[in-house]
């Protein structure tokens, strides 16, 4: 079975899921930035260290991902890299103003020890960035993949938010537009799963470049208006969780 990392370093640049996650979170990050120059930022289980780039535009950023592989990969990358459990980081309290985890929440357990850390990373006033995937109906071959414990719903990401301490400020969902498209292939994938070999995640393989241009196109389209409409639905979240500043 080809390795996961691997097949998602070889499609970020391109895949057009990849695409319209930048788009979703670039708007958000600057928001959170509010033109402030600096900004101390972890990312927590950094995989394969492309989001360090991204969330490097807005000040210094350090990584960390539980597996050797992953820690070396990202390392290539060029950014600040160490290996950790992000139960565990080796960082301290409030020593930072963005603690961000992108699409990995769903693969640990458990995932309320992984918010409290990143909480007690962040300094009061700071903020929590979170995606991860949404809705048990969309259980696929990505799932099985990369060992999926669970997906989330709007109600789950909220209270993990408020467990931890935090004020969630924004829970949506992202890539609604191509939900109906996700439901069918992976509900196919489901039915078709006692018949056939399972070998590697189909779901990340760039597809034919003139359907990948047009569903970049649908999904930059969908993240552009995103902060104005709120959509009923998507394959993912994406989650903002303030920390309080102490009375």
């Amino acid at each position: 079975m080809d390795d996961p990392l691997e097949l998602t370093r070889r499609a970020e640049a391109t895949h057009f899921w990849f695409r319209g996650f930048r788009r979703y979170v670039q708007p958000l990050l600057a928001e959170l930035a509010g033109g402030r120059p600096g900004l101390r930022i972890v990312d927590c289980g950094c995989g394969t260290g492309r989001n360090l780039d991204l969330l490097g535009a807005y000040g210094w950023v350090v990584g960390f991902d539980v597996s050797a592989a992953g820690a070396a990969m990202a390392s290539e990358s060029g950014g600040t890299v160490v290996r950790a459990d992000a139960a565990h980081a080796p960082f301290a309290s409030e020593a930072f103003d963005i603690a961000s985890s992108f699409d990995v929440l769903q693969c640990l357990e458990p995932d309320e020890a992984v918010v409290r850390e990143m909480a007690r990373m962040v300094r009061p006033g700071g903020a929590v960035v979170l995606t991860m995937a949404a809705l048990e109906m969309l259980r696929g071959d990505h799932s099985r993949s990369w060992h999926e414990v669970r997906r989330y719903t709007p109600a789950m990401a909220t209270r993990l938010v408020e467990q931890a301490g935090l004020r969630p400020e924004r829970v949506s969902f992202m890539f609604g537009s191509l939900f109906p498209l996700m439901m069918a292939g992976r509900l196919v994938q489901r039915l078709l799963r006692p018949f056939r070999q399972f070998r590697h995640d189909r779901d990340i393989a760039v597809p034919w470049p003139p359907v990948n241009a047009l569903l970049t196109l649908v999904v930059t389209a969908e993240a552009a208006v995103s902060n104005r409409v709120r959509l009923p639905f998507g394959s993912s979240l994406l989650v903002v969780g303030r920390k309080l500043p102490t009375p």
